[in-house]
């Protein structure tokens, strides 16, 4: 009996899946526990439309992110932080203070996990900050760390 999936069966198949399962697994467990459904041609066609909104939504989500990519390498975010002698920092500038800047002063809701800064940043200047705005885009953004 031909199945779709609506949930992930492990050594079975994934969500949204079609496979040919036995008539009795298919009836006894799958159909009977709401994790698959049977393959009709109706039900063919809303998966596949269901796919295509998926697919939609995906790329709409991924051109946001490149927009906001343009947007944030025009933008330089200033920092404020006690230093000492040779310009080196009391403390550091973390990924959160970043994040809260640019919410803060530009507007812009990022969380702070995709900011990928490998170590906190300990001295004045600028530095360049790479962030994750989608798994297939990265963008980054200036810092500008002054005096106090």
């Amino acid at each position: 009996m031909k199945v779709i999936f609506l949930k992930d069966v492990k050594g079975k198949g994934k969500k949204g899946e079609v496979k040919n399962v036995s008539d009795g697994y298919a009836r006894n467990y799958l159909l009977k526990n709401n994790i698959a459904q049977e393959a009709t041609p109706g039900n063919l066609k809303a998966l596949e439309a269901k796919q295509r909104k998926e697919a939609q939504k995906e790329q709409e989500e991924k051109e946001a992110a490149m927009d906001l990519k343009d947007k944030l390498a025009d933008l330089n975010v200033e920092l404020q932080a006690k230093s000492g002698d040779n310009g080196r920092l009391f403390g550091s500038i973390t990924s959160k203070h970043i994040a809260e800047s640019l919410e803060k002063n530009h507007g812009y809701k990022i969380d702070k996990r995709k900011i990928e800064l490998d170590e906190p940043i300990r001295a004045l200047g600028y530095t360049t900050v790479p962030v994750k705005l989608h798994p297939e885009v990265s963008g980054s953004v200036t810092v500008h760390v002054t005096e106090k």
